[in-house]
């Protein structure tokens, strides 16, 4: 009895999927090209999971974690396979998706953006938890599928100064007031300085405080406190409230931002984005553009360097509220203006009411831009964006954002291709191009090259 399974490809989790008996078997640990044997883990009737036991034939992609905590942490998925495998993997994610939901194919594959693969997560969360098991405080991710905290002692994909930080953090906490009331961490990176919010269900003692601004005097960290909901979060020491920046230099843009606020994690990657963003838009000095799901105005202030209005929608009032600062800041108030709006329900009315775009930018969270992309099809032709370029977070939801642009709405998906934002995880940004359908016999607009299928556009 046949006792291994071949490895035939990879889901968005990084397990392998193999076939036994007509069932799909997803295989932990196990890559494409590899034939391996398995111990199950869970067996339902339309699948199985199981983790590789042994591996009998090795993919020429496989690599040795660089992560001591690799397979029991959840932060990353991929660290077994060549970074550049990762990308080729997302890259096919993206193209089963358009495919499978949108029925559609991209005229042109875009070479994908990648970048830094260690030491790029500018963002992150950390759990803290008094574990007296394990012998005391912990703090680090979740371990993989669990709710248990993962007993980390060194991060690869976590900044490098951050990453230092995990055994002080432990033992900062632990000889807090209640470290039993100290559930997480939110770290926050600009480009002068970094930002530690702890969550505290109690309130904390001067004690407590002193502790907090030595170890940041120390480690050279700003402490952000949150008491109860997001709204409370504040820095320590006020004057470290207008600290968090990072920088846009092709813009000339410097970005304020608090430390809960949304922004990208891989700050470089970002710069690149927002670069081939803007470049396949190609906005003109006379024109007017639509910034959709703007957050901090990442995309619209770059935007406003280079077209004559750009209108950034956001449902947060606080973070439309920054944007307008960030804008009036650098000189550029005179071309931005900002609405707060609930974007996942607007109608062809409300975009209409906003007067002709000439072009647009959407970037929505995972859930997508479907009203958006409903509005859009349902307006007349002569009332749509020439051009929408849309960035993406979930392929489905751009596949099926793009299926209604497309097939409903009469654009031409110009291209698509990935965005490597998150090395090492199974997440997958993406960007497309759309193009209002034209005369046949009207030449399309020129757009910028983004490089050819399997070129790679990497960080200067």
């Amino acid at each position: 009895m046949q006792d291994y399974l071949d490895i035939e490809s990879l889901d968005l989790e990084a397990r392998g999927i193999a076939r036994r008996d007509g069932k799909v078997v997803f295989v932990e640990g196990a890559l494409p090209q590899e034939r391996v044997t398995t111990k199950p883990i869970k067996r339902k009737p339309s699948y199985e999971i199981a983790r590789v036991d042994t591996v009998l034939r090795e993919s020429s992609q496989r690599v040795a974690p660089r992560c001591a905590h690799f397979g029991v942490c959840g932060g990353c998925a991929m660290q077994h396979l060549q970074p550049s495998a990762q990308v080729a993997v997302k890259q096919r994610v993206l193209e089963d998706a358009l495919w499978h939901v949108g029925k559609l194919v991209p005229q042109q594959l875009f070479a994908p953006i990648h970048g830094p693969t260690w030491g790029y997560r500018y963002r992150a969360r950390l759990t803290a938890r008094l574990v007296p098991k394990k012998g005391g405080m912990l703090v680090g991710f979740h371990e993989r599928k669990s709710s248990y905290v993962a007993d980390m002692r060194e991060c690869h994909v976590l900044p490098p100064h951050v990453a230092a930080l995990l055994m002080p953090l432990r033992e900062l906490l632990a000889g807090m007031s209640a470290p039993d009331r100290l559930p997480q961490i939110e770290v926050a990176v600009g480009d002068v300085s970094t930002a530690l919010v702890l969550r505290h269900l109690m309130p904390l003692t001067d004690d407590d405080k002193a502790r907090l601004l030595a170890f940041g005097e120390r480690h050279g960290v700003h402490w952000w406190l949150q008491p109860k909901g997001p709204d409370t979060v504040h820095a320590l020491v006020p004057e470290h409230e207008a600290l968090l920046a990072y920088a846009m230099p092709e813009f000339g843009l410097r970005m304020p931002f608090r430390p809960t606020d949304f922004t990208q994690v891989n700050h470089a990657i970002n710069r690149v984005l927002v670069s081939r963003a803007l470049a396949l838009l190609a906005p003109q000095a006379h024109e007017r553009v639509a910034d959709l799901f703007c957050g901090l105005g990442n995309f619209s202030l770059p935007l406003a360097t280079r077209c004559r209005e750009v209108l950034g929608v956001e449902g947060s009032a606080a973070l439309t509220d920054r944007a307008l600062q960030a804008a009036r800041a650098h000189g550029l108030d005179a071309h931005t203006r900002f609405a707060t709006v609930n974007l996942f329900e607007v109608d062809a009315d409300w975009l209409r009411a906003q007067g002709r775009f000439d072009r647009m930018l959407i970037d929505p969270p995972r859930e997508g831009a479907h009203a958006v992309s409903q509005a859009l099809a349902a307006l007349e032709p002569r009332e749509r964006p020439r051009r929408i370029v849309y960035v993406s977070c979930n392929p489905a939801s751009l596949a099926r954002d793009a299926a209604i642009l497309v097939h409903e709405g009469g654009y031409v998906l110009r291209g698509a291709g990935v965005v490597n934002m998150f090395p090492h995880t199974g997440h997958v940004e993406s960007i497309a191009i759309f193009e209002a359908a034209r005369d046949p016999a009207s030449p399309a607009e020129p757009m910028a090259r983004a490089g050819r299928h399997g070129d790679e556009a990497p960080l200067e």
